[in-house]
């Protein structure tokens, strides 16, 4: 069965995944925006796979307290 994750475009961490039939909407809704956020936020292999670039909470943290981390294309070490 084919599951769309969803990883932290930040660290790399798996945040977790869905089944694909339970996907249908968010897939829907992803394919409805413009080239240019499809391909900030997803990611398709040769197979069909999907993942979702997002933001894990602990990153979401760090954001929050250096706000200037923003500007950074990698800040994650």
């Amino acid at each position: 069965m084919m599951v769309v994750r969803y990883t932290c475009k930040h660290c790399n961490t798996e945040i977790g995944s869905i089944p694909f039939d339970s996907a249908r909407d968010v897939i829907r809704q992803l394919q409805e925006k413009d080239e240019t956020e499809k391909e900030r936020f997803l990611d398709t292999d040769d197979k069909g796979a999907m993942t979702v670039r997002c933001i894990c909470e602990q990153c979401e943290q760090s954001l929050r307290m250096f706000p200037d981390l923003y500007h950074l294309e990698n800040w994650k070490q």
